[in-house]
């Protein structure tokens, strides 16, 4: 295992920007090491990184990704950390479910309106 990653190194394995590593720095997600200018990175930024980028996927704010980060640094550690990530993961699939409950009602919706728009046009006499 390496001692340190540099800034581009990252972005490269992440795909991510550079600005994307300063801003979860400037959040206080992550904590290079400065050389002068220069940020390195430990394995431990890295592992965070991969976290925060998994958090992202799975629609977590940065908020929250801050949250769980955080306990796993703090007591009660990884069991609370796992705890809380179950109870967010759920959060995140009722959420979701709403979105769904939601677009099918819009699309139903939809399908009442464009037949509604139908129907009027044969009343009309023209034909679709």
């Amino acid at each position: 295992m390496r001692e340190y990653y540099t800034i581009t190194e990252l972005t490269r394995e992440f795909d991510i920007s550079t600005r994307t590593l300063r801003f979860y720095e400037d959040e206080g997600l992550i904590a290079p090491v400065r050389r002068g200018r220069t940020r390195l990175f430990r394995p431990s930024d890295r592992h965070l990184i991969r976290q925060i980028m998994r958090g992202k996927r799975l629609g977590f704010s940065i908020n929250e990704i801050r949250e769980i980060i955080q306990i796993y640094r703090e007591p009660p550690g990884e069991v609370g950390q796992l705890k809380l990530m179950i109870k967010r993961i759920e959060e995140k699939r009722e959420e979701l479910r709403q979105k769904r409950r939601d677009l099918e009602e819009t699309l139903s919706e939809l399908d009442n309106a464009e037949e509604a728009c139908v129907e009027r046009l044969v009343e009309l006499g023209v034909s679709t």
